[in-house]
């Protein structure tokens, strides 16, 4: 049975060959199975693409794209998915966080049935601010994603044909791959896996990226505009409260004097959430404004093996 192995790749020069070899010597150890890869260079900034080549040469199995910009780690793996041709479709990282000899944990799993299988961390070896992001991902995704409550996500998944022939069908420039899988299905399982630190460098991941992923979220629910819907209807009815409530104690205490500290805050606090809702709503335009003009979810320039 032949699984696709897709990997976005940015400034990985010095770990995707390593990366490759380990996969391939985890294959070579499971029966009934083979693997191929399709490596996906995200515009990196140092010799990725040239080490993908190699591989592709040395390696019949391993095929690179080269993106003719920097699109996003999500924009990359619907590319990958798009050349995949595996049963079985696994996704992991470039930088070794996600090792290639816990592979076989989650190809055991998937074969109970799943059509989803995320590898579970038994300890993330992360800087604050990524497991900050992490806990606040797993909320909001629950929330505002549909994602089942006894499930938790990672970067390192695996998934069946099926899927992913679902999966490709969206054409959005901005996608996020863990709200198509949810979409797509809730046969999800995990597994527990082993979580391993960075071999060179830091996280691609900046502040904002990370609040610029997040965002994709929009895309794919309706419930931060529910949500703002009722704030402004909660807090119009407790403005419209408090007109009546300022009136009536001035007709019975005419000496009473108007606050006009209470009136400015008043104000900024209404003001504020006009704003805030406004936000909310530029960001779904804007979403709509891109995907109207065909914005691209990525560009190939040159293949390997492909």
């Amino acid at each position: 049975m032949l699984v696709s192995v897709v990997i976005p790749c940015y400034n990985s020069e010095k770990t995707i060959k390593d990366v490759v070899e380990m996969t391939i010597s985890e294959f070579d150890k499971l029966e009934g199975y083979e693997c191929e890869f399709v490596l996906v260079n995200d515009c990196s900034q140092d010799g990725t693409f040239q080490e993908i080549k190699k591989l592709g040469e040395k390696y019949p199995q391993v095929h690179g794209i080269n993106l003719i910009r920097n699109f996003g780690q999500h924009n990359a793996l619907m590319c990958a998915m798009n050349y995949a041709k595996g049963k079985y479709i696994l996704g992991m990282d470039d930088d070794f966080q996600t090792y290639p000899t816990q592979i076989p944990f989650l190809v055991h799993k998937i074969e109970e049935g799943y059509d989803l299988v995320y590898g579970i961390y038994k300890k993330r070896v992360n800087s604050p601010i990524k497991n900050f992001t992490s806990w606040l991902n797993k909320v909001t995704s629950r929330v505002l994603l549909g994602r089942p409550k006894d499930i938790v996500s990672s970067n390192f998944w695996i998934i069946t044909d099926q899927v992913k022939d679902e999966v490709i069908k969206f054409p959005n420039y901005n996608p996020y791959v863990d709200a198509i899988f949810y979409r797509t299905t809730h046969n999800v399982g995990n597994v527990e896996i082993e979580h391993h630190k960075r071999e060179y460098g830091d996280s691609n991941y900046t502040l904002w990226k990370l609040i610029k992923l997040w965002l994709a979220y929009f895309n794919y629910t309706v419930i931060p505009l529910r949500l703002v819907s009722v704030i402004g209807t909660v807090t119009a009815i407790c403005g419209f409260i408090g007109v009546i409530v300022t009136v009536v104690k001035k007709l019975l205490n005419p000496v009473m004097t108007v606050g006009w500290s209470s009136i400015v805050s008043i104000m900024l606090f209404f003001f504020g959430m006009v704003l805030l809702v406004l936000g909310v709503i530029g960001e779904y335009i804007g979403d709509i404004v891109l995907a109207v003009n065909n914005a691209p979810q990525f560009i190939v320039r040159d293949k390997v093996n492909l």
